[in-house]
């Protein structure tokens, strides 16, 4: 046995192996597993949610269920391929992927079709591509070659404020206030746990915060979108003095939610069987809502049952991130670990009236091409990192 050295310091034992028997793939089974069956249970979800009301006269839908299945397909495919490439070709590629990236957010505000309010979306042939859901990848990687540097100066933090920043302008247009908030968090925490010191993170968050404060204060979010990020702080009576109808229709989009998991009490009403699910009462309730259709049919022990799964998921993420064998690996998983854990938060966390109303995907459950190709890549990329600690070559 030898000992693994990573930047953190010697971490523990690896097995010794002979120079010419290297390890080709190298999995993590726990991380596999739970991928697989947080997929398979989000398209059982998605199905019961758009499947309609299945009689002798009229069958139930499953155009949405073939959709999902494909998706599911392809993304597994993206994904064994984004374990298996070279790191080093990831880094060389970085800089055309982001310009391309960057091309594609100014493309969508020119001829993109507008989708409940955010003009965020390509079509091509029925499909939809939304190109800021594969774009938090590349500025994940992009954050991780630029913060990887044993110490980060100036302008390398410059540089990275720059690469997060410019994404971020450009999806506040269309406007899509829930995808920047995955943006800003995953740039936080890759910068917050880069070679930072101390000082320069605590002077980022007071400007952070400032900035913050500065956005609710002036025009720069329209009513519509303060009334989403803030309606979850409101009693139903102070939402009613106010009698403010927009600020009224995402209140009732929560509780129509919160009404749902209610149905479900402790064991649900059964795959299929949801009443509030079955009478379309909750809005989009294949995407953002998806988790209300799991608290009514499977319960709060099902619904408990995805978030254990969710948080086994984050735990084998953290491990790989602790023994990755360098910088680059190591804050590549932690990019991917934030975004999923915030999604998950957010997602969970709206359909249960504890966090703001905003359009954020639950990974790997809600319906989507562009969310559910871009959650099992990057799963990919972290079972790539996985797979170097085994492997004995030369790496940039």
């Amino acid at each position: 046995m030898t000992t693994i050295h990573t930047f953190d310091g010697p971490i523990g034992a690896r097995i010794k192996q002979d120079d010419d028997e290297r390890w080709w793939f190298v999995v993590d089974p726990i991380l596999i597993a739970c991928a697989f069956f947080i997929t398979a249970l989000g398209v059982l979800l998605v199905y019961s949610a758009t499947r309609g009301p299945a009689t002798e006269v009229q069958s139930a839908d499953t155009s949405f269920l073939e959709k999902q299945i494909f998706f599911a397909m392809v993304g597994i495919g993206f994904a064994f391929a984004a374990a298996l490439v070279d790191v080093r070709r990831i880094r060389a590629v970085t800089p055309i992927g982001y310009i391309g990236f960057i091309v594609l957010l100014a493309g969508v505000l020119i001829i993109g079709v507008n989708i409940n309010g955010a003009q965020a979306w390509y079509s091509v042939g029925g499909f939809t591509f939304q190109p800021s859901e594969p774009g938090k990848l590349v500025m994940i990687v992009a954050l991780a070659a630029v913060l990887s540097a044993s110490r980060v100066t100036s302008g390398r933090l410059l540089t990275a404020l720059a690469l997060a920043g410019l994404p971020i302008a450009l999806i506040l247009q269309q406007p899509d206030m829930g995808t920047v908030l995955v943006y800003l968090v995953v740039a936080a925490t890759m910068i917050m746990l880069s070679e930072l010191k101390a000082r320069v993170i605590v002077l980022l968050a007071i400007v952070a915060m400032t900035a913050l404060v500065g956005a609710f204060q002036s025009d720069v979010l329209e009513q519509y979108q303060q009334d989403r990020l803030t309606v979850f702080l409101l009693s139903e009576a102070e939402i009613e003095a106010l009698d403010n109808a927009s600020l009224e229709r995402v209140a009732y989009n929560a509780e129509q939610s919160q009404i749902a998991i209610g149905n479900g009490g402790l064991g649900g009403t059964g795959l299929f069987k949801g009443t509030h699910t079955g009478s379309d009462l909750v809005p989009f309730q294949e995407t953002d809502w998806i988790f209300s259709v799991a608290g009514e049919e499977l319960g709060f022990r099902g619904a408990a049952l995805l978030l254990g799964v969710y948080a086994l998921l984050l735990f084998r993420m953290w491990r790989i991130s602790v023994l990755a064998t360098g910088r680059y690996d190591r804050l590549l998983v932690v990019g991917v670990m934030a975004m999923f854990l915030f999604q998950i938060f957010q997602s969970t966390g709206m359909a249960m009236g504890m966090m703001p109303v905003t359009g954020i995907p639950l990974p790997m459950v809600s319906y989507g091409g562009s969310s559910m190709i871009t959650s099992l890549t990057a799963l990919g990329l972290v079972l790539g990192v996985h797979r170097r600690r085994y492997d004995f070559t030369e790496r940039a």
